[in-house]
């Protein structure tokens, strides 16, 4: 059971391959939550770079700047590549902070968990009623259920970000069996997994 479909996967991941070769970034989105997990794989790609490595990738795809979205884009017929810089994109957490709190996971570097958490809770806020919203919920729980969160500092991030905590309580309690095939679970681990979850938010 996947999200997206294969192809579209293969070809974005084969592009993340590249680009992580010649750009200096911080993997974001579905992609860094992917390598975390090892659950459901993506099709956009979300990137965090400083301008020397936006110029890198401008020497090699066709960049556009979303001035309505605060980002710039690389727009391919299967996926997209979406780049947040400092100083102008506007995302859940800044940029800057985002940069500054990281670590190594596979090759890649990623924010540490609770930051992910903290920006997918932002794409879901903004986006709970579409695909991508749904996408967004079973990459939140699969951040709850295997990444090794410290919920402590989840909270004082939120409460930094201004993030309701309560929405992540939320989301465990809407859980529904369409997840479970995403989430590399069944229904006995799953409602053990909410409960000691919900006790946890």
């Amino acid at each position: 059971m996947e999200f997206w479909d294969k192809e579209v996967t293969d070809a974005s991941w084969k592009t993340l391959l590249q680009l992580n070769k010649k750009v200096k970034f911080v993997l974001i989105g579905g992609w860094a939550v992917y390598l975390y997990t090892h659950l459901e794989k993506s099709k956009d790609i979300d990137i965090v770079v400083d301008y020397d490595a936006l110029k890198l990738i401008a020497d090699t795809y066709d960049l556009h700047k979303n001035q309505k979205l605060s980002k710039y884009e690389v727009k391919t017929e299967r996926f997209d590549i979406d780049i947040y810089v400092p100083h102008y994109s506007k995302l859940t957490v800044p940029t800057e902070d985002i940069i500054n709190m990281t670590r190594s996971v596979e090759g890649f570097v990623l924010p540490i968990p609770e930051i992910l958490l903290i920006l997918k809770l932002g794409a879901f806020i903004d986006r709970r009623d579409s695909i991508k919203g749904q996408k967004d919920t079973v990459d939140i729980l699969g951040l709850l259920l295997y990444s090794d969160l410290d919920t402590k500092l989840l909270k004082n991030l939120c409460d930094k970000y201004v993030i309701d905590y309560r929405l992540i309580k939320t989301i465990i309690k809407d859980a529904d069996e369409d997840t479970l095939g995403y989430l590399g679970t069944n229904r006995h681990y799953f409602s053990k997994a909410k409960k000691q979850l919900l006790s946890q938010f």
